[in-house]
C-alpha cells in the first residue's frame, strides 16, 4: 500500500527572528549557557551546508572553520556520502546488532581494522565494538579494559589513569577520565577519581627546553605513578598528539611511544582516544602511527562517518577479545547501545574511507596543511599570540596579555571569546574560542578563497578579543 508523505520543506530564507523565537521556545542547545541565547550570543539558523561553507537562514555564507565541532572531514553535504545514506536508508535503516549482522557493519569493520595503526611489537586491533558516539567509545574502552582484568583474575586493577588537561567526553564515566574544571567540577561528586598524570604538553617546557625533551620529562612522571601504583591501575587513556578541548595543545609523538612502554612493563592497557585526532587530522590517518604504536584500545568517532551521522567505534585487540570467550555468560561484555552498528550510519563510514582512498587525502591534506601554516605566519609575532602551534590540519593561536611572560588575560576572559566569535562571524567564518585559544580545524576541502576568508576572520578575532572592555 502506497502511502502519500508530506515532507516539511527545507527552511527557506525568511524571518530569522520568528524563526529564533520558536527555537527558544522549545530548544535547549547544548554546552551553552541558554540566557546568552537572549542576548550577547544570539543563535545562528543554518539552512544548508556545502564544501567547507555554511549557509544562514539569511542567506549569509560561513565558512566552518571548526568542522563543526571537529566531525566533518570532506565537506557538508558530500555527494557520496550523501548517496551512500540514501541508498542504505531506503534498504535497511536499523536492525538490533546483538544476534544480528549485516553487511555495511561487516565491510566497515573489515576496513577499520585493515587500516589501524600498526607495530611490529604488539598484536594488531583485530576487532570492533560499535558504539553512537565518541562520550560511548570511551565508556566502552573503559569497561572492557576493566572487565578483561577482572575476567583473568587481576582484580586488583580497579583504577584509571589520565593526562591533566585532557577531555573524553560529558557522560559520567568520560568526564570523569577528564580534567577540565568548566566541564568536571560541578559533577565531581558522581565521579570516579582517576590519577591524573603530567601532561606532556610542549606549552609548558622549560626555556630552552625542546617538545620531545618536554615530552620525556612528563612520562618520567608517569613511569613514577606506574612505579607507586602500577599494580591497581586498569588503564592509561589520553588523546594522542592534541588535547583538543584543553587548548588544542600539543606534545611530541615520544610520549605515546614511551606510554607504551610503560603501560607494557606494568601490565596496564593504552586507551588511545582518536575521538578528534584521527582520520588525517594530525598529519597521518591515525595520530598513533607517528609513534609507532598500537595501542591496546583505539576510541574512534566525530570523522568516522565524515561528520554525517553519530557513530563510534572501539577496536581492541585479540587478546581482550579472548578474555571475555567463556561459556559464562557473565564474562562476556554484556554493554549495548540501541543504535550500535547503525546501518545507515556504517554506510556513511564507507563512504568517507571511500573518499580517502580515491582522493589520496592523506597526502593532499599535507599540502593543505602548508597554506594553512604559510597564512598563519603573518599572525606569529602579533602582540597578542604568545604562541602559535600546528600539527597537521590543527592550528592554534594562545592569546595572551604578555608575549613575554605568556601571561593571560585575567580580565573579562568569557566576554573576550565572546567578541572574538562575534567577530569571526561578522568576518565571515565560524572561529569558536576555547578561552584563550583560537584555533583552526577546518574540513579537507578547505580552498585558498576559504583560506583567506579564515585569515581575515582571525585577524578580527584577535583584534576584538584585545579591544574588549
Amino acid at each position: 500500500m502506497t502511502q502519500n508523505i508530506s515532507i516539511a520543506p527545507m527552511l527557506a530564507e525568511g524571518d530569522v527572528e520568528a524563526f529564533l523565537t520558536r527555537d527558544l521556545a522549545v530548544v535547549w542547545h547544548p554546552c551553552t549557557q541558554m540566557r546568552e541565547h537572549r542576548g550577547e550570543l544570539p543563535l545562528l539558523p543554518i539552512r544548508r551546508g556545502r564544501g567547507a561553507w555554511l549557509e544562514g537562514l539569511d542567506g549569509r555564507r560561513y565558512l566552518d572553520g571548526i568542522s563543526s565541532w571537529w566531525t566533518n572531514l570532506f565537506g557538508h553535504a558530500h555527494p557520496h556520502i550523501a548517496q551512500a545514506i540514501g541508498a542504505q536508508a531506503a534498504e535497511l535503516e536499523h536492525v538490533i546488532y546483538a544476534g544480528f549482522a549485516h553487511e555495511p557493519g561487516l565491510r566497515l569493520a573489515e576496513r577499520l581494522v585493515a587500516i589501524a595503526p600498526r607495530s611490529a611489537t604488539h598484536a594488531p586491533l583485530s576487532r570492533v565494538f560499535y558504539g553512537e558516539n565518541g562520550s560511548a567509545a570511551i565508556e566502552i574502552a573503559l569497561k572492557m579494559s576493566f572487565h578483561a582484568h577482572q575476567n583473568r583474575g587481576d582484580g586488583q586493577r580497579t583504577r584509571f589513569v589520565a593526562l591533566q588537561n585532557g577531555y573524553h567526553g560529558e557522560t559520567l564515566g568520560a568526564l570523569a577520565m577528564s580534567d577540565i574544571p568548566l566541564y568536571r567540577r560541578i559533577y565531581a561528586p558522581l565521579l570516579l577519581e582517576p590519577v591524573f598524570a603530567p601532561s606532556p604538553d610542549a606549552y609548558h617546557a622549560e626555556p630552552g627546553e625542546s617538545a620531545e625533551a618536554c615530552a620525556r620529562r612528563a612520562a618520567g612522571g608517569l613511569a613514577a605513578l606506574f612505579e607507586r601504583d602500577g599494580a591497581t591501575i586498569s588503564a592509561l587513556v589520553l588523546e594522542p598528539l592534541v588535547q583538543c578541548a584543553g587548548g588544542m595543545r600539543m606534545h611530541h609523538p615520544a610520549y605515546l611511544a614511551e606510554a607504551r612502554r610503560l603501560c607494557d612493563a606494568h601490565g596496564i592497557h593504552l586507551i588511545a582516544d582518536e575521538i578528534a585526532v584521527g582520520f588525517g587530522r594530525t598529519g597521518t590517518l591515525f595520530a598513533c602511527e607517528q609513534a609507532g604504536i598500537t595501542p591496546d584500545f583505539l576510541c574512534l568517532s566525530k570523522g568516522l562517518s565524515g561528520g554525517a551521522l553519530p557513530h563510534s567505534a572501539v577496536l581492541t585487540h585479540d587478546g581482550i577479545f579472548e578474555a571475555f570467550w567463556s561459556e559464562d555468560r557473565t564474562r562476556a561484555f554484556l554493554h549495548s547501545h540501541s543504535f550500535a552498528g547503525n546501518p545507515v550510519a556504517c554506510a556513511a563510514a564507507n563512504a568517507t574511507l571511500d573518499l580517502f582512498e580515491s582522493t589520496n587525502a592523506i597526502a593532499a591534506n599535507r599540502g593543505t596543511a602548508a597554506k594553512l601554516a604559510a597564512a598563519a605566519a603573518r599572525f606569529a609575532d602579533h602582540p597578542a599570540v604568545g604562541d602559535l602551534r600546528q600539527t597537521g590540519m590543527i592550528l592554534a593561536f594562545e592569546l595572551v596579555e604578555d608575549r613575554a611572560t605568556r601571561r593571560e588575560y585575567s580580565d573579562h576572559p568569557r566576554q573576550r571569546a565572546l567578541a572574538a566569535y562575534r567577530a569571526g562571524l561578522e568576518a565571515g567564518a565560524v572561529l569558536r574560542p576555547l578561552g584563550n585559544v583560537l584555533y583552526w580545524m577546518p574540513p579537507y576541502c578547505i580552498d585558498d578563497e576559504a583560506i583567506a576568508v579564515l585569515d581575515r576572520a582571525t585577524a578580527a578575532a584577535i583584534e576584538a578579543f584585545v579591544r574588549c572592555e
